[in-house]
């Protein structure tokens, strides 16, 4: 087979609303700057793909803006909105920054395994949640803060604030 009809074969992994959502977004660009859509690219490509890139997924991407695979996975593992394996139905992100840390990330952290019985980089048994602890949600004036689904932001978080909107989440599912 040829390279032409390899990077054929990787494009069409890409669901064709994707690869249309991708091309609307690219012509906010010159025509030779293509990778100024990787960004939103792998955010489509990881909606397609349950929350999570695999690295068929990214390869797929690099194919279709034509760039290297590298450059495309230096951006999928440097931003930690990306995820390189399955992730719950619910991904808490909090975050750990300075600011954060310094107003009680930490506690929100251990409350979140208690309740969930999952640190950091895990996922629930039931596949509901993952939990991870992110470098910065710009929130710093209402540490400590998470985000749900890369949607929703809670901030000036207690333990209490947290079983509320696990128990919300909860209430959404049924």
């Amino acid at each position: 087979m040829s390279t032409q009809q390899e990077k054929k074969l990787s494009i069409e992994k890409l669901d064709p609303k994707v690869r249309a959502e991708i091309d609307a977004w690219l012509t906010r660009f010159p025509e030779d700057q293509k990778q100024s859509g990787v960004l939103y690219a792998l955010r489509l490509a990881q909606e397609q793909n349950n929350g999570w890139l695999s690295e068929e997924l990214m390869d797929a991407v690099a194919d279709y803006l034509d760039l290297p695979h590298i450059a495309v996975y230096e951006v999928a593992t440097f931003y930690s909105m990306y995820d390189l394996k399955p992730v719950g139905k619910h991904k808490i992100s909090v975050c750990v920054n300075i600011s954060c840390k310094l107003c009680g990330s930490d506690a929100i952290l251990d409350h979140l395994k208690k309740r969930l019985n999952i640190g950091p980089g895990e996922t629930t048994e039931d596949g509901r949640y993952t939990v991870k602890a992110v470098e910065c949600l710009a929130a710093c004036s209402r540490a400590p803060a998470l985000q749900v689904d890369d949607k929703h932001y809670y901030d000036n978080l207690t333990p209490e604030k947290i079983d509320q909107m696990l128990d919300e989440l909860e209430k959404g599912d049924k």
